[in-house]
């Protein structure tokens, strides 16, 4: 390659592709849409999952199961794991849970498990605990704050009968 090669081929403004326009535009007659079929005739238009004829992929996979979209996403996090991240006196909320890397992704709760031991006075809030945790956390002289979960579909119906009536 030369130097005065590099630019050769690269139009700014390039010019539009005029269709229809008689043999000597290279794109006349049949506007370089070949001859019959379905992509030559007006109006074809086809879905984005067609395969040419061949059994569509999505079709050909097999499915089992079945996924609830209305399924509500635990994470669970561990009395040991608030021992080691969190100092005597602290306030465990969702927030410094994921601060401190304990509640990573998406998720509707958290759970805290019972799991190892727990020497701190910590204030623990989340949506759930665990028997064993309970007893641990309180036995360490914490306490346990209970945040109110995601409103399910029929509170959501219930609150807005009462709103109505």
């Amino acid at each position: 390659m030369q130097l005065n090669d590099v630019h050769r081929g690269i139009t700014k403004h390039r010019k539009r592709k005029r269709i229809g326009r008689g043999p000597g535009s290279g794109t006349g007659k049949t506007s370089g849409r070949g001859h019959k079929g379905h992509k030559s005739r007006s109006g074809y238009s086809r879905k984005p999952n067609f395969q040419g004829g061949a059994m569509p992929m999505f079709r050909r996979v097999p499915k089992r199961g079945f996924n609830n979209k209305w399924s509500v996403t635990v994470f669970a996090v561990n009395v040991s794991r608030l021992n080691d991240a969190f100092n005597d006196g602290d306030t465990v909320t969702l927030q410094t849970l994921a601060d401190k890397n304990l509640a990573k992704g998406t998720f509707d709760e958290v759970k805290i498990l019972g799991d190892g031991e727990i020497s701190k006075k910590l204030t623990v809030q989340a949506h759930r605990f665990s028997k064993s945790a309970e007893e641990k956390i309180t036995a360490a002289g914490g306490t346990i704050e209970k945040i109110a979960a995601k409103r399910t579909p029929d509170e959501r119906v219930a609150v807005l009968k009462e709103a109505n009536a």
